[in-house]
């Protein structure tokens, strides 16, 4: 099974809010670019550990990584540019360190500011759309586990919750009450569409939402909200938990239910392939129906294979939510 290929088709003028973070959500921005050049996507910068955790601890900037992800899942550049930006040292004191991280190090020192290195960043790598970290503070992610233990940074909370095999309570940012960019508000009171997930629920998806005021325009937007739920489990940190878990967890710590549509695979994964993995695949089922009955649940093909290893079929899956959403405005027009 391969991903489907679309280009230069659909509405380039609709507007599309993305929030995320890891890989998840700059794969879904190679599949959302093929149909608008107005995307946002909106970044955690809670990030912690390995190349970008070095950077943050070093330099006192924000980490870079899934910024760097978003960028170049955005970049209409020639591939060797890409290559560059997604290259990683061998050797040395900069061994397992990416280029794109030091290009962005290097820009904020010359700008002396995040959002503005972000950008000129973009401009350089001729990003459609724009991308926005959820914060320009330095936020510290945190997550408390039943039974009363609480587990500090990004980077701790899955590896060492595959120890403790936890339940995550919750989880919270310090500073509690981090603004977030005005953009990113207006661009979600703007949006036509925002698109949550996929990505690690809890490290990547949720600490934009804890952010002040992202809630509340979540809240109040015009715009459809779809959430697109994993495919697989994530090991320390949703083991065993489901479609109605995931948006639980969402609606517990946004305040608010503000999910109009659940995007979930439907396409049976192969025991050969799930032999690779300790988690486990996430299908819609009867107890998530009679949980989620006042949700539109949609149901499509949402991965394909790489190697034999599970990937989100970006593309489909933006095809998917982007022909939902015009079939209902056609409805909205024909009433």
């Amino acid at each position: 099974m391969y991903p489907i290929e679309i280009q230069n088709i659909g509405n380039k003028d609709l507007k599309i809010v993305t929030i995320g973070g890891g890989t998840g959500n700059s794969t879904i921005l190679r599949g959302l670019k093929k149909f608008t050049t107005n995307i946002t996507t909106i970044v955690t910068v809670a990030d912690d550990g390995g190349g970008s955790g070095v950077l943050r601890e070093e330099l006192g900037i924000l980490p870079p990584g899934d910024i760097r992800a978003c960028l170049i899942a955005l970049a209409n550049t020639e591939p060797a540019m890409e290559k560059l930006m997604q290259y990683r040292f061998n050797e040395g004191k900069l061994k397992g360190q990416s280029f794109g991280n030091l290009f962005l190090a290097a820009m904020n020192d010359i700008y002396g500011d995040f959002d503005k290195a972000v950008k000129e960043a973009g401009e350089v790598l001729a990003i459609t759309g724009k991308v926005l970290p959820m914060t320009l503070e330095d936020v510290v992610l945190y997550a408390e586990l039943e039974g009363g233990i609480t587990l500090k940074g990004e980077s701790n909370i899955t590896e060492k919750n595959k120890d403790f095999k936890k339940k995550i309570n919750r989880v919270y940012i310090e500073p509690k009450l981090s603004d977030p960019l005005d953009e990113a508000i207006d661009d979600i009171m703007d949006a036509d569409l925002i698109i949550i997930g996929p990505g690690s629920l809890y490290t990547s998806i949720i600490p934009n939402l804890l952010v002040k005021n992202i809630a509340e325009a979540l809240n109040r937007t015009n715009a459809k909200i779809y959430y697109v739920c994993n495919i697989m489990t994530q090991d320390g940190e949703t083991d065993n938990m489901g479609v109605k878990e995931h948006v639980e967890a969402i609606n517990r710590h946004l305040g608010y239910d503000i999910i109009d549509k659940i995007v979930v695979n439907n396409d049976i994964i192969p025991n050969e392939v799930l032999q690779k993995y300790e988690a486990k695949p996430i299908y819609y089922t009867k107890a998530d129906e009679e949980k989620l009955d006042n949700y539109e649940v949609l149901l499509c093909p949402c991965y394909y294979l790489l190697d034999k290893y599970i990937r989100h079929d970006a593309e489909r899956i933006s095809k998917y939510i982007i022909d939902d959403f015009n079939k209902d405005i056609v409805k909205i027009y024909d009433m």
